[in-house]
């Protein structure tokens, strides 16, 4: 059953590992798909090719959600394509791993640019449309926030990105309460450990393999594990819940207190 036909979804960091695989889901689910990336284009072009043999829609849009403005642009090119916006899901994520007190300031700044501020411009701006179009007899819409099991537990050598976590799951809680007179739903899912290219800037397949092994579900998560919990967030099954936080992490943070 396709849950999201006719539905114009936004994707941030679309190019790679879970933003890829939101994407591609959602268009399995029937959705026209807005495919931003910052650096990796042909990544990104191949995801917009991956979601139109599903017949249907891509559109590939460069921006670091950083720069409010791009993402202004982001939102006025998808309207301009499509004609309106359904669902925003605020991926994109960015992070350098190292003790508080060796971070050079620029490292710092810009994880919190892109993680906090970056997902701040994408929920407000796209919600700022969604609005506008339940103004004009337009349904509502979705928006899902992906944040981190790191929001709830600490973890050493990513102060900017914990703290850009927390921040952003209070704020999709704060919109939740205030959108929900427009019938918009936000949502936040916190992935656990999942196996992303990203990941393998500190650790080698054979760390990823064994490290994963000692996850009570037994494995590390994937891109579509994630995919799957945002595609029922953005689904009219997911009506009634707003304001929810959504842990998909195969026991992770569980297995952090077995013996």
């Amino acid at each position: 059953m396709e849950r999201c036909t006719g539905k114009v979804a936004l994707v941030t960091g679309a190019s790679r590992g879970i933003g890829r695989g939101i994407a591609i889901k959602l268009a399995s689910e029937g959705a026209h798909v807005v495919v931003n990336y910052h650096t990796h284009r042909q990544e990104a072009e191949e995801v917009a090719s991956a979601i139109r043999a599903m017949d249907c829609q891509a559109l590939v849009c460069q921006a670091d959600v950083a720069d409010r403005h791009a993402v202004s642009q982001v939102i006025s090119e998808t309207v301009g394509r499509f004609g309106h916006l359904d669902v925003a899901v605020a991926n994109a994520a960015f992070s350098i791993r190292m003790p508080v007190i060796e971070y050079q300031w620029a490292d710092f700044e810009r994880t919190v640019e892109v993680c906090q501020f970056g997902v701040f411009h994408t929920c407000q701006l796209a919600a700022q449309q969604m609005v506008r179009q339940s103004q004009s007899g337009h349904r509502g819409g979705k928006i899902v926030i992906i944040s981190s099991v790191m929001e709830e537990v600490c973890f050493p050598n990513s102060a900017p990105y914990t703290m850009s976590k927390a921040a952003i799951n209070r704020l999709g809680q704060t919109m939740a309460g205030e959108l929900a007179p427009y019938r918009i739903n936000v949502n936040i899912v916190n992935p656990g450990w999942i196996d992303t290219p990203g990941e393998r800037r500190y650790y080698s397949e054979q760390e990823l393999h064994e490290r994963g092994k000692r996850i009570p579900w037994g494995r590390m998560g994937t891109p579509e594990d994630v995919a799957n919990a945002v595609a029922f967030l953005v689904s009219d099954d997911a009506d009634y819940v707003t304001g929810a936080t959504l842990r998909v992490d195969g026991g992770y943070l569980l297995g952090l207190g077995l013996t």
